[in-house]
């Protein structure tokens, strides 16, 4: 990457040297969001969308805040960034700690795919004929036919990870190796200001940047969950207890093992025990999977049970009480954390197949385990102390390798928003409030100036099971937009599911259009 050379301001750190460059690559910021593809090619490489309107350009100086600045780049604030791009007037500049886009690299797992159709990118709901979209993306590179031949609704998670990147390479507002250390507000200036640390390609720190903003959105993303029995040998080094997050990088290693473990009863654990099961030889198997939940449970996929992931359901939930949320939440973990039956039915073909010739695999599928305490035996082997929760026993399980597919949790907002504590408004839980259209709920002395904090995927506590879900980016990334401008810059339907999941219906809020000349044209 070619830095330029820095632009001291009255600020006691330098202005971001990046505000006016071209595109740099892929991917999220300190709290980092996503996984770094040291393979990754330059933005030259790749083909450029075409043809690909280029926003206008807008000055930028110390002075000018950004209208809107985005921490972290993973697929949620990457839909915002492309729907952002073709806005005239609108300054934006989103920041990434790593140096490249990649998307869960550890679970890219052959033939595993996507669970949501390919129309769910980052665009395609909101804006069909947008530059950025999946199928744009097959044209630029001379795949549409094969694609219209394969006949595949959902993509290869690989090729939903290409197709990422391709955009991130090309879309000139991102900037990568930029650790955002703080968001604060600046009474005096009425606008935000986001330190960040610029690093180089192995991590040392090279310069120390601030821009302003009038608007910052937040998509920081998830990070892997070690369950605390589980934490000491996950820590501890020469064991292989892995997470899921980095299962392709120690395959290898695994599969030297005598015996493997899979913890975690969801779609990683599903697809972690099927790839090993079909590494391992037959009748030499060894392989334990073990879950909490009380069945290896299919996804539920129905038409209608999918429309949980629409708009419609989205605002219903948003407007129930609190209680009523926490219990719905824990409720439907079958929406979003049950297996794909195409991935349960691969399993089963697979094991039956190797029973044709008499006999059984030597493979144990036990849900409805959880794993109370763990430890090291003798100097390699790892003892999990189980239970069964239905039989109320216990178990001693010995293993040489354990895979914790257990899951991701949201990445706490606290470390960048220290100086913004006194500001927030929390739940009854201590959790920040959000409103309908993604804002932190602040003082109205913040608020009030139209200056807002938005958050992608972190308010599933005040949205429901939608949160995480790539089919709502667009539509969550084109509501971010409309509050942000003022104005209805991307329609979105008052409409979207064929369910009534109340009595009382609750209207889609529509941002006043008198907004949109404080945000865009007024200065500081």
């Amino acid at each position: 990457m070619n830095h330029a050379p820095h632009t001291p301001h009255d600020f006691p750190f330098p202005h971001d040297p990046h505000a006016s460059q071209p595109p740099y690559g892929p991917h999220d910021p300190r709290i980092p969001c996503d996984f770094h593809d040291p393979q990754a090619p330059h933005a030259s490489q790749v083909p450029h969308p075409a043809p690909a309107p280029e926003a206008p350009e807008t000055p930028h100086t110390p002075h000018q805040p950004y209208d809107l600045v985005g921490v972290g780049i993973g697929p949620f604030n990457l839909s915002l960034a492309a729907l952002a791009h073709p806005l005239p007037g609108l300054r934006t500049a989103f920041y990434e700690q790593r140096h490249g886009f990649h998307w869960h690299p550890g679970l890219l797992v052959e033939d595993a795919r996507v669970q949501v159709p390919f129309l769910a990118d980052l665009v395609t709901l909101v804006d069909p004929t947008s530059d950025w979209s999946f199928l744009n993306y097959l044209r630029t590179h001379d795949r549409l036919f094969p694609f219209y031949f394969a006949e595949r609704f959902r993509i290869h998670r690989a090729e939903y990870d290409a197709y990422c990147r391709w955009v991130s390479e090309n879309l000139p507002a991102l900037h990568y190796g930029h650790q955002v250390d703080a968001v604060r507000w600046n009474p005096g200036h009425r606008v935000f200001e986001v330190d960040f640390t610029r690093l180089g390609p192995d991590g040392e720190i090279e310069a120390l940047g601030r821009v302003q903003a009038r608007n910052v959105v937040l998509g920081i993303g998830t990070e892997p969950h070690v369950p605390a029995p589980l934490k000491p040998l996950a820590d501890a080094p020469g064991l292989p207890v892995i997470h899921a997050a980095d299962y392709l990088r120690h395959r290898d290693t695994l599969l030297a093992a005598g015996h493997i473990t899979v913890v975690g009863s969801g779609q990683s654990g599903a697809e972690i025990f099927l790839d090993l099961l079909r590494h391992r030889p037959a009748g030499e198997e060894r392989l334990r999977w073990i879950g909490r939940t009380e069945a290896f449970a299919p996804m539920e996929y129905s038409k209608l049970g999918l429309e949980h992931f629409t708009p419609d359901y989205t605002r219903y939930f948003h407007a129930l009480a609190e209680p009523v949320r926490d219990r719905l939440v824990a409720a439907q973990w079958q929406l979003h954390k049950g297996i794909d039956v195409d991935t349960l039915a691969a399993i089963h073909d697979e094991l039956y197949r190797r029973t044709l010739d008499g006999g059984w695999p030597d493979a144990v599928l036990t849900p409805g385990v959880r794993v109370r305490t763990a430890g090291r035996l003798a100097t390699s082997q790892i003892e999990l102390h189980v239970e069964h929760i239905q039989q109320g026993t216990r178990a001693r399980l010995t293993t040489d390798a354990v895979v914790l597919a257990t899951g991701y949790r949201e990445r706490p907002l606290a470390p960048l928003l220290t100086a913004l504590e006194p500001h927030l408004h929390r739940d009854s839980k201590e959790r920040p409030r959000i409103d309908e259209q993604f804002r932190l709920v602040l003082d109205p002395s913040i608020t009030a100036t139209g200056c807002h904090i938005y958050v992608q995927n972190a308010e599933r506590h005040t949205h429901g099971v939608g949160a995480p879900d790539l089919g709502l980016a667009a539509w969550r990334s084109a509501t971010i937009l409309n509050a942000v401008t003022g104005t209805r810059t991307y329609p979105l339907p008052a409409r979207t599911a064929f369910t009534t999941f109340g009595i009382e219906q609750k209207r889609p809020q529509v941002p006043p259009t008198r907004q949109i000349r404080t945000l865009l044209t007024d200065g500081i």
